[in-house]
């Protein structure tokens, strides 16, 4: 039996390739990062256009109510492009806390973007000030909240508020938005770890020492060979807990993903020296956006512990 993403999974890849990397996603992070959401929201648009924004939401509400893999094709994709804002929280997490209520054709459409606090792995809001609607899901239920103290990330864009449940809560399936939550965030780190590894080959064939290029030394070959194997075996724990939502799986996948995303980012940067680190080089983006993501909706620790218990 075959493995493998169809053609209109592929098609659907491709796609959003074609219009993130025709747009300027660097100086639309660094924009976020100052506070400037304009350039931001502009790719929200462009994703909305695109469905990707109405994967997760039933199509009563005008969304696509698509399988979970087609979510998972979309995420790290935008991983891949580092793509500023709550995505995981929007896009994957708030249309399973919505459940029937109406504005998930808001969230469809692309006019409402989401932000999501789900003690204890997220027990902050992302990117609350951008967001039209920021939920805190507890075992209790889930409701509207209110922000408050703004807390800095170790990646800029990412900026961490504490929330405050305002009105009345509903009942949602918690236990299911988690998993989504995690299956994006490893996505993402999926999609980043790739776009990384790419950089890296790249650099490493252009840059020379001692007359050669850095690429033709053993010890950067086997180093970047070691990112893409880890990504390789990654991205199947990926799909397969896409096909199952099992939390087992889930969790390996993000354990998985978020060493493969580590291993890239430290290679990236080993391959480009210093200057891959300092502000004014895109690839600190994407190097701060992993260290972010491998703390978001669980760490590998915390999923590698519930990988041993669900043994």
């Amino acid at each position: 039996m075959k493995f493998a993403l169809d053609e209109q999974q592929r098609d659907f890849a491709a796609s959003i390739d074609a219009a993130l990397g025709a747009a300027d996603l660097a100086g639309a992070v660094r924009a976020w990062s100052a506070g400037d959401v304009a350039p931001g929201r502009k790719v929200w648009e462009q994703l909305a256009n695109l469905g990707v924004t109405a994967l997760a939401v039933p199509e009563k509400f005008d969304g696509l109510d698509a399988d979970p893999v087609d979510l998972v094709v979309a995420a790290e994709r935008l991983g891949r492009w580092c793509v500023p804002g709550p995505v995981t929280e929007s896009i994957a997490v708030a249309p399973v806390l919505l459940a029937d209520d109406e504005r998930c054709a808001e969230l469809a459409s692309g006019e409402l973007i989401a932000s999501v606090a789900l003690p204890p792995d997220m027990p902050r809001a992302v990117d609350a000030e951008a967001a039209g609607l920021v939920l805190l899901a507890t075992d209790e239920g889930v409701s509207e909240s209110a922000t408050g103290q703004c807390h800095p990330s170790v990646d800029p864009s990412r900026r961490l508020y504490d929330v405050t449940a305002t009105g009345e809560s509903w009942q949602a399936d918690v236990e299911r938005a988690y998993e989504f939550g995690a299956l994006a965030t490893a996505a993402q780190l999926v999609g980043a770890a790739e776009a990384l590894r790419n950089d890296a080959v790249d650099y490493a064939k252009q840059r020379t020492q001692f007359g050669r290029a850095i690429g033709s030394y053993q010890a950067i070959k086997h180093k970047l060979a070691d990112v893409h194997i880890a990504i390789e075996l990654a991205r199947p724990l990926v799909y397969g807990a896409a096909l199952s939502l099992a939390p087992r799986d889930v969790s390996a996948a993000k354990a998985a993903a978020s060493e493969a995303g580590l291993l890239a980012a430290r290679s990236a940067l080993q391959t480009y020296g210093a200057i891959g680190f300092t502000q004014e080089h895109d690839l600190s983006l994407w190097l701060l956006r992993v260290q972010a993501l491998r703390s978001a909706w669980g760490t590998p620790e915390g999923h590698r512990r519930r990988v041993l218990e669900a043994l």
